[in-house]
Order: structure tokens, then C-alpha cells, then sequence
């Protein structure tokens, strides 16, 4: 019954943006969100609410291939849980209280929005030279002070990515690449992933008992996402990635200056 209504535009947008995060690995708030905010007119808060949804089956589905290849450290991800799922439950109660779309909330989402890209475009450039630094000086705080700033992190995170969806990716990968600088990549990449699933997924139910999901965009969405997913991720081996990566960085920085300064 749902087949006639799919909006075979947002679906096309979902292939693109799904090929992109397959081919460089950012995360798709940062590309989905302004996308359906700045060229489809879509509601901020609605377009929060039905991209943390859409991320936390696209991510469900990275954590299932990052669990079979044992490329996860749960300890990490159950570190940045235990600050970011709290984190969003009060974001979720601040919006609830004030109006998810009211004039006041509005623009703080999209102000918000807008720092948030601004940020993942300067940790996505930045980023691999972060990590050589990183693996060149190993830290030497305590285990007890690392948990906890991992915790911090997670809650910083869950703020931000409750307001705009942005911030698990590639924000987080930066932040942990410094915090666990013996940790292999792959693996903090997968223990990322898998944190992103029980975050998005409270935002994303909170968004919805708040009436900010669409669900015909979101599995419009998905219907072209999944498969451009697997296609990116599939030629991601012969792509220029750092080109790319660099690309995306510009593209965030127009956009997110665009939403800051609207």
C-alpha cells in the first residue's frame, strides 16, 4: 500500500548520497540533511528526525558487517553510549518542551546544522594527518581519564546529533583516532558505527514521538540509499579518496556557512 506513494525523487537523492558514503565513508547526515533542508524545503526538524531513522538502519547494517569481521571494540562503543543515549534523551526533552517547530527551535537546528558541517569539513581534512600525529606520539593519559573523556565525547555527540544528525561520523572518528591512538583504524571506525545505532535510533524514536519523521520520505530514501551504499562501498577501492574526501569538505563548508549566515 506504501508502494504508490514513494517519492521516486528522494529515492534518487538517497542513491547519490548513499554512492558517496560507500565511496568515502562520511557520514550521510552530513550530505543528507542540508540536501532535503536547502534544496527540497523540508522542515529542519522533520529533516533531523527522519535522517537519524534512516542512519540507524543504514548504520545497523555497517555494525552487522564490522561485528562479522570483529572489527568493533564494544568497551569504546559502550563508553560512548553511556554519554551520548542520556545526552539525547535531554536534547530530545528541551525540543519536546520548547516546540520541535517552533521559530526559536528552528533556527537553533539549523544554525547548529550549519557549525556541525563546518566542523566535519575541517575533520575531514585534517583527519589523516591527526592520526600520523597521534601514532607518532602515543598519549599517556590514564585509562580511567581516557573512559571518560570517551564518555564526554559520546555526550557531546548525542547533543549534537539530536539537534542535527551530524556529528557521529566523522566528528567522532577524529575525537577517538586522538583518544586511542594504538587502536587500528578499521576498528575505531567499526566501534563508531556501532555506537551510532542505539544514538540514532533513541534521537531518531524521540524525533518521531515528537511527529518530526516523515515516513514515506524515509523509506523513499532508503529504497535508493541501501543499494548506492553497497555500490560505493564496492568500487570505494578504486576511487581517489582523499580527492573525494577534499571535494566533500569544500561542498560542507559552502553549505554549512550558508545554513550559519541564512
Amino acid at each position: 500500500m506504501l508502494m504508490p506513494h514513494i517519492n521516486l525523487i528522494y529515492s534518487a537523492s538517497g542513491l547519490g548520497v548513499g554512492i558517496l558514503v560507500g565511496l568515502t565513508g562520511v557520514g550521510g547526515g552530513s550530505l543528507m540533511t542540508p540536501l532535503l533542508v536547502l534544496i527540497f524545503g523540508v522542515h529542519p526538524a522533520t529533516a533531523v528526525g527522519t535522517d537519524l531513522l534512516y542512519a540507524a538502519v543504514t548504520k545497523a547494517t555497517g555494525t552487522l558487517v564490522h561485528g562479522l569481521k570483529g572489527s568493533i571494540d564494544w568497551r569504546v562503543t559502550g563508553l560512548l553510549a553511556s554519554g551520548s543515549v542520556p545526552a539525547a534523551a535531554v536534547t530530545l526533552l528541551l525540543l519536546h518542551r520548547y516546540g520541535a517547530q517552533s521559530h526559536a527551535a528552528t533556527s537553533l537546528i539549523q544554525h547548529v546544522l550549519g557549525a556541525a558541517l563546518l566542523i566535519t569539513s575541517i575533520a575531514l581534512i585534517f583527519r589523516p594527518r591527526l592520526a600520523k600525529l597521534a601514532a607518532r606520539k602515543p598519549t599517556s593519559t590514564s585509562p580511567a581519564r581516557t573512559a571518560l573523556l570517551t564518555a564526554l565525547t559520546g555526550a557531546v555527540l548525542g547533543a549534537l546529533v539530536s539537534l542535527t544528525s551530524v556529528g557521529a561520523g566523522a566528528i567522532g572518528v577524529t575525537v577517538l583516532l586522538l583518544l586511542y591512538p594504538a587502536l587500528a583504524t578499521s576498528r575505531i571506525v567499526g566501534s563508531d558505527i556501532a555506537h551510532a545505532v542505539p544514538l540514532t535510533l533513541v534521537a531518531g524514536m524521540g524525533h518521531w514521538l515528537l511527529g518530526s519523521v516523515d515516513i514515506v520520505m524515509l523509506v523513499s530514501l532508503l529504497i535508493g540509499s541501501v543499494p548506492g551504499i553497497a555500490l560505493g562501498s564496492h568500487f570505494s577501492a578504486r576511487a581517489p579518496e582523499a580527492l573525494l574526501r577534499n571535494l566533500l569538505a569544500v561542498v560542507l563548508v559552502l553549505v554549512g556557512a550558508r545554513l550559519v549566515w541564512v
